[in-house]
């Protein structure tokens, strides 16, 4: 089998490579980096050749309004037409849990788009909700920061490590289409402050971090648990506290 991973060379796609190498199956990491570019449709027919299995964790560079809402709908608008005249029998994509509550956002009104066209591609498809990963604490503080001080909204996070997300998807690779949303989480539920507190402390910055109900995450308001999976299907097994004490995690 022929699984083509958009994306492939990022921070879910290097990992889900690796993931998939010793399956038996075909992998290939799909990238501008190496001929295959989504935005313009540059390689798309070629290297979906055959292909029966497209995994798409490919991610905007630019999260304002405009450029990510052109990056997520042009580029469906490219791939998956590509994969049904290929015969793609398995599309599946990453996508963020609490999607379909942060519409005041303009990066997930963007991801909304990409998830209703996969909907409506007929393609058989998996759509994997996922928690923030611990990776994005670093991103979370920044885009918080105001005059010296981190104000974060008063709610709820339950963040995963990305290596478990691509283990979740490399086992979605391997099974059927389920047509659905799959939620998956990390095994732990903090307050966001709480979580940049850890973050903070660990990568040793000096902050005042505080939690405000009206302080929005994306540029849209939330409620205590907006951001944390309803449903999980899955909870990663790395805890935060053991990821974070790691030098190489520590950015």
């Amino acid at each position: 089998m022929k699984i083509v991973v958009i994306g492939g060379t990022g921070l879910i796609g290097s990992q889900l490579v690796n993931q998939l190498k010793n399956s038996g199956h075909e992998i290939i990491a799909a990238s501008p980096n190496n001929g295959v570019n989504t935005l313009t449709g540059e390689g798309l027919n070629e290297v979906l050749q055959g292909a029966h299995t497209v995994i798409d964790v490919s991610n905007s560079p630019s999260f304002d309004d405009a450029p990510v809402m052109h990056f997520f709908k042009t580029s469906n608008e490219n791939l998956l037409p590509a994969e049904k005249s290929a015969g793609v029998q398995h599309h599946i994509a990453l996508s963020v849990v609490g999607t379909q509550k942060l519409q005041a956002s303009g990066y997930f009104r963007a991801k909304q788009v990409q998830e209703d066209m996969i909907m409506a591609s007929g393609i058989p498809y998996t759509i994997v909700h996922a928690t923030q990963f611990f990776e994005f604490a670093g991103g979370i503080l920044q885009m918080s920061m105001a005059n010296g001080k981190v104000i974060v909204p008063d709610a709820n996070i339950q963040p995963i490590a990305s290596k478990d997300v691509a283990f979740f998807l490399a086992e979605t690779a391997l099974a059927e289409p389920v047509n659905r949303i799959l939620e998956i989480g990390g095994p732990e539920k903090f307050n966001m402050a709480e979580w940049i507190k850890q973050y903070a402390r660990a990568t040793h910055k000096d902050l005042a971090i505080t939690a405000d109900a009206g302080a929005l995450y994306s540029g849209a308001p939330i409620t205590a648990d907006t951001l944390a999976p309803e449903n999980p299907v899955f909870l990663g097994e790395t805890h935060y506290a053991d990821w974070i004490v790691k030098p190489e995690n520590q950015r």
